[in-house]
């Protein structure tokens, strides 16, 4: 099973940490991964656009000239697609977008993302992550203390609402925890910052 180093939020070494081999050292699942994150993606989109077709644009009941002898070109209406104010050709509509990924391809993929930043040594496991009240410079000083630079995901074991409104404020951080963790957030930092807690839950739930 692949050991990490144990900080604490003032960044010192305090033991070490065995991590579970069946969540953080699998061999990856690409395709697993893409289609949690594809789903993941189309998930987030509101689907609320839309637009007029011709017959639902206001006017344009008459012809605005006559068919033949002006010269121009034969129109029927002054809202169709070629005419400013005309409707939309194709118009979209309010739509879901929604897609659903089984249980066990998300959990695969889950697993994958987390051996994939385990074999990059981008997790970094801290012994407990709390703040006595919400400060943001105490989170902020966590993070320098631990040298961690870039996007960041702190990992909590459950919901702190103190840690979430403390690191909330920092420019490329983001808290989760492990009932709320998704693939994509995973993917998308160049560091995971997670607490002994979450690390154990994570073990228990997936192994």
């Amino acid at each position: 099973m692949p050991n990490v180093v144990l900080y604490n939020m003032e960044g010192k070494e305090v033991g070490s940490y065995e991590l579970n081999d069946a969540v953080f050292g699998i061999e990856p699942n690409e395709a697993a991964v893409h289609s949690t994150v594809v789903a993941y993606l189309a998930n987030q989109r509101q689907g609320t656009q839309s637009a007029l077709t011709r017959a639902e644009v206001r006017g344009g009941g008459a012809k605005p000239w006559r068919q033949k002898g002006t010269g121009r070109a034969r129109q029927g209406s002054i809202r169709a697609p070629q005419w400013t104010g005309g409707g939309v050709v194709f118009a979209p509509k309010p739509r879901s977008y929604a897609m659903s990924v089984n249980k066990k391809i998300r959990a695969l993929a889950l697993k994958s993302a987390l051996s994939a930043k385990a074999g990059e040594q981008a997790i970094k496991v801290i012994d407990e992550i709390a703040v006595p009240e919400i400060k943001t410079k105490q989170i902020a000083a966590m993070l320098k203390s631990l040298n961690v630079s870039g996007k960041a995901l702190i990992v909590l074991p459950e919901n702190n609402e103190a840690v979430y409104r403390s690191a909330k404020n920092i420019e490329g951080v983001k808290t989760s925890f492990v009932g709320m963790l998704n693939v994509y957030d995973l993917l998308n930092c160049n560091t995971i910052i997670m607490a002994k807690g979450a690390a154990d839950k994570l073990g228990e739930v997936y192994a």
